[in-house]
């Protein structure tokens, strides 16, 4: 996962494995998709903050001259190594975690955080820090504005995936086409729309493209269709921005967008018609839920309570009512 972010050639085929739990080692002899422990960062190695903050490990302060630790962290410190005051970078950085929890959570399989990544905690580029009894180790819990805005974004992942069982599925996602239910319980697809091809999963350049989850594929050891909301994933690591489409899923032909990582703060959910082209930011995540034209589902309404925030007036003005 940190080496797709990263922007990294060829790493989409291998994203998409581990968005489906490993299927490929964990498939077999009767195993559940939460047999995968899936995680981006652990108590060895780099926080989350420090992945996207440092290209180099900075273990100075363990007196090993900087030799302990893994020196492979996947990492990328978008543009300045460390701290710094660049509007342009810090913002990247915040999108950067945002994606890649977004795709922790978004992903089959049993999803491990690791303390403190939910508000950006840092031990300052030190990835071996076992030995530290400072506030290079310590979980400082006067959690500034950054990290309360990254805390609310985490949130409202962990709502998602409690609220839409499509994400925590008790079966393996395999693409297969069941013939009996007329349904795949995933498809891959392109910009287009489209279903990949072999040509386009072998293009080390791909770095964009989406998976739909079909919540009406058979989801419990019973054969039958199940009624969950059908989802498109959209992960995107390419720098500029990408149009994507839509894809036209039979029956409902709206799609509402539940998580784009780009806006983590928005007053209302948009909606979108299928075959509509939505402007993908640069490295970006987006979540779409599909919903029938003109109906209001319950579920939906109370994700929308839970997903949107008031954005408060600017100076000078007041909210309705006061």
């Amino acid at each position: 996962m940190c080496a797709f972010w990263k922007g990294d050639e060829g790493e989409s085929p291998e994203l998409a494995t581990r968005m489906t739990a490993f299927g490929d080692k964990f498939n077999k002899r009767g195993r559940r998709p939460w047999s995968s422990v899936n995680f981006i960062t652990a108590h060895d190695g780099f926080t989350l903050n420090d992945l996207v903050s440092y290209n180099e490990k900075h273990n100075e302060a363990n007196g090993e001259d900087n030799k302990d630790g893994h020196s492979d962290n996947k990492s990328w410190n978008c543009g300045a190594e460390g701290p710094t005051d660049d509007e342009d970078i810090r913002t990247l950085r915040e999108r950067q975690k945002r994606n890649m929890l977004a795709t922790l959570l978004f992903s089959q399989g049993t999803p491990m955080i690791l303390a403190g990544d939910e508000f950006g905690r840092t031990q300052q580029g030190n990835n071996n820090a076992y030995c530290q009894d400072d506030d290079i180790s310590w979980v400082n819990w006067d959690i500034d504005e950054q990290g309360l805005a990254l805390t609310d974004f985490v949130r409202k992942l962990t709502t998602l995936r409690h609220t839409l069982p499509v994400l925590r599925r008790q079966r393996f996602l395999t693409g297969e086409y069941n013939e009996a239910l007329q349904v795949s319980d995933a498809k891959w697809l392109g910009t287009t729309g489209e279903e990949l091809t072999q040509e386009q999963w072998d293009d080390p350049n791909m770095r964009c493209f989406g998976v739909v989850m079909d919540g009406r594929a058979q989801a419990t050891g019973i054969r039958k269709p199940a009624s969950d909301a059908t989802l498109l994933l959209v992960v995107k690591a390419y720098h500029d921005v990408v149009d994507f489409t839509l894809p036209d899923i039979p029956g409902p032909d709206e799609w509402i967008c539940l998580i784009d990582t780009n806006a983590p703060i928005r007053e209302e959910l948009p909606v979108f018609d299928s075959g509509e082209v939505y402007q993908v930011t640069g490295r970006s995540l987006l979540l779409f839920a599909l919903q029938p034209r003109g109906a209001t589902k319950r579920i939906f309404k109370r994700l929308e309570e839970a997903l949107t925030d008031e954005v408060p007036p600017e100076d000078g003005q007041k909210k309705a009512g006061e």
